[in-house]
């Protein structure tokens, strides 16, 4: 599977968009009706639907700034504390989403947080009804090994997506949607790791990569 660096920068891009669609749509209605809205009861109602919406925006953004961007202002290495905050803020709003949070090292190699957030986001996305999301991560001294585990009533994660993390050649092509999975894929590759999928079959939907030291 080829891709040109612009285009794969492109699909980021779209699915940035995409997700930040549906909160600035909020906002943009919040101020419709605020300007129209006289009754104070209103009004702040309005104002409530605003800053859950500017919430969102910005809990999105600082999760992708993360798992796709550059991530400006760290180091090599990078805070877990960090990426465990960009995760709570992305799914801190689904009520049946429990996010398990199993990181002890204070800090891992910024391709290693970007791998972690993006399987994180796979994971999360594949708990259409909700469940459990466990995130971890663990130096061993010669590798850095990650886990991310998703269990709940309905997983869903289809052969697109599966398609991109086993990297099979040129016979599907690359969508927004599939931008995260095919960034984890680059990474862990580029990282000279290994990248482990359970099975369609398996009752809960695991992912696992290991990524040598150095």
């Amino acid at each position: 599977m080829t891709i040109s660096p612009t285009e794969f920068a492109s699909l980021l891009c779209s699915r940035l968009c995409h997700d930040l669609l549906s909160p600035v749509g909020a906002l943009n209605n919040g101020l419709e009706l605020l300007a129209d809205e006289h009754d104070p009861e209103m009004r702040a109602r309005c104002l409530e639907l605003l800053s859950d919406s500017a919430k969102a925006s910005a809990n999105k953004l600082k999760f992708f700034r993360l798992a796709f961007g550059a991530a400006g202002g760290f180091g090599e290495t990078v805070d877990t504390r960090e990426a465990k905050a960009a995760i709570e803020g992305l799914f801190g709003d689904n009520q049946r989403l429990n996010v398990g949070w199993l990181v002890e090292a204070p800090e891992l190699p910024k391709h290693a947080i970007k791998i972690l957030l993006n399987l994180a986001l796979l994971g999360g996305d594949a708990l259409v009804r909700g469940g459990q999301l466990d995130i971890g991560a663990e130096n061993t001294g010669t590798a850095t090994e990650i886990g991310v585990r998703a269990d709940g009533p309905r997983i869903i994660l289809d052969d697109e997506l599966r398609g991109a993390l086993a990297d099979q050649g040129n016979a599907m092509q690359v969508t927004p949607r599939v931008a995260a999975a095919f960034l984890v894929r680059q990474l862990v590759e580029q990282a000279g790791g290994t990248l482990m999928v359970s099975p369609p079959d398996a009752e809960v939907l695991v992912f696992g990569a290991s990524l040598p030291a150095g």
